[in-house]
């Protein structure tokens, strides 16, 4: 049996092949088939059902970026500080935290190693307080933050 990793691979790459609403069942058997190559019938046996998700786009990345944006703006609403951010940052965000075989999976620890770690260092060295707008976006391919 291959790694785990290994497998998740071949999988996004049949997936890859065929995205598309009109292939998705021969995507899903492939898929299936694959499966049934690496584990026992023991095992498929005792699945009700699969899922074969097509793989996310950019505007997905994006809706997902800002969904996951809405706490940290939240938390920051409490101290009484406004939070804005350019489609460029959001773009950046989504590409640092964008994996093809994990997906989405990695943003939220994106958005909290660039966005609200030295946010919250600039916060705490007093760079931002009560009453300032936070705008985020990028230069020279770095996230910076400006009032």
């Amino acid at each position: 049996m291959s790694p785990p990793a290994e497998l998740g691979v071949y999988l996004l790459e049949i997936i890859q092949e065929l995205a598309g609403e009109e292939n998705y069942s021969v995507m899903k058997q492939a898929v299936m088939e694959v499966v049934g190559s690496h584990f026992r019938p023991e095992f498929i046996n005792r699945i009700d059902e699969s899922v074969v998700f097509h793989p996310l786009g950019r505007a997905h990345i994006r809706s997902i970026a800002k969904i996951q944006l809405l706490a940290l703006e939240a938390r920051l609403k409490e101290r009484d500080i406004k939070f804005s951010i350019s489609d460029a940052a959001l773009d950046k965000i989504g590409e640092m935290g964008f994996d093809p075989v994990y997906g989405a999976r990695p943003l939220k620890r994106s958005i909290q190693q660039e966005l609200e770690n030295p946010l919250a260092q600039a916060i705490l060295s007093g760079k931002f307080s009560a009453g300032d707008t936070i705008q985020v976006d990028v230069k020279d391919d770095q996230l910076y933050f400006v009032k």
